[in-house]
C-alpha cells in the first residue's frame, strides 16, 4: 500500500482472513466472486509490498518491475470488470441484473483497452516520501477518455443494486476516492487501492445481512 511495506503486508493478512470468513458465509455459487472481493484485495496489497521491499531490500530488486505490473494489472484490469461482475452474479431483478450487465460489459470493454496497454507499454514505480508513485506512460493520453468509464464500472454496481446494503459499499468506496483526490492526488492508484481494500469489510457486512440468495 502506500505508507510501507509492513502497512501492506499486515492488510493483506487482514483482508485474507476477512476473505475466508466471507467465504464461509456464502449461501450460495452466485456469492463466491463477490466474496472473493477481500482476498483479491490481499492479493493486490500483497504484491504492492513486495514493490517496497524490492527499493529497501536489493535481495528483492528483481520483484520490482513483475510487482509493479501485477499490482497495476489488479487496479486496472481486474477491478473494472470484476466489481460489476460480482455485484451482476447476486442480482436477481430482471431489470437490475440488466443495468448490471451493462455495467459489466463497460468495465469489461475498460478493463481489455488498459490490459492493452499495459502489455504493450512501460510501468514503473518509485518511492516518494511513503507513498509509491507509479509510472504509466499510456495514462496521459488516454486520462480523460477512460476515467469517466472506468470510475462509472466500479462506483455504479453499488447504487443500481437491490441486495440490502450493497449502496453502503458504493458509499465508502466513493468517500475513500474523495479523499484520496483530496489529498494524495499524486498517487491515487496506490493510495485509492489502499483505502478502497479497507472497504472489503462491507462485502461480509453485506454477506451476513444479505437475505437474498
Amino acid at each position: 500500500m502506500c505508507f510501507s511495506a509492513s502497512a501492506s503486508f499486515g492488510a493483506a493478512i487482514t483482508l485474507g482472513v476477512i476473505g475466508a470468513v466471507s467465504l464461509k458465509k456464502t449461501q450460495n455459487r452466485s456469492q463466491i466472486p463477490f466474496a472473493c472481493i477481500p482476498l483479491l484485495f490481499a492479493a493486490q496489497q500483497l504484491t504492492e509490498g513486495f514493490v517496497w521491499l524490492s527499493f529497501s531490500n536489493p535481495t528483492f530488486a528483481a520483484f520490482q518491475q513483475p510487482g509493479t505490473v501485477l499490482f497495476l494489472f489488479f487496479a486496472q484490469i481486474v477491478w473494472p470488470f470484476w466489481v460489476p461482475f460480482s455485484i451482476f452474479k447476486m442480482e436477481t431483478g430482471e431489470r437490475r441484473k440488466k443495468m448490471e450487465l451493462v455495467l459489466m460489459i463497460m468495465g469489461t470493454l475498460v478493463s481489455l483497452y488498459l490490459g492493452w496497454c499495459l502489455a504493450t507499454n512501460p510501468v514503473g514505480a518509485n518511492i516518494d516520501g511513503h507513498h509509491i508513485s507509479y509510472e504509466q506512460a499510456y495514462t496521459d493520453g488516454l486520462s480523460k477518455l477512460l476515467l469517466l468509464p472506468y470510475f462509472i464500472a466500479i462506483l455504479a454496481p453499488p447504487f443500481f443494486s437491490r441486495i440490502k446494503w450493497m449502496w453502503m459499499l458504493g458509499v465508502m468506496v466513493v468517500l475513500s476516492y474523495v479523499f484520496t483526490a483530496l489529498f494524495f492526488i499524486e498517487y491515487t492508484v496506490s493510495v485509492w487501492c489502499f483505502f478502497a481494500s479497507l472497504m472489503s469489510v462491507n462485502v461480509l457486512i453485506i454477506l451476513v445481512r444479505s437475505k437474498r440468495v
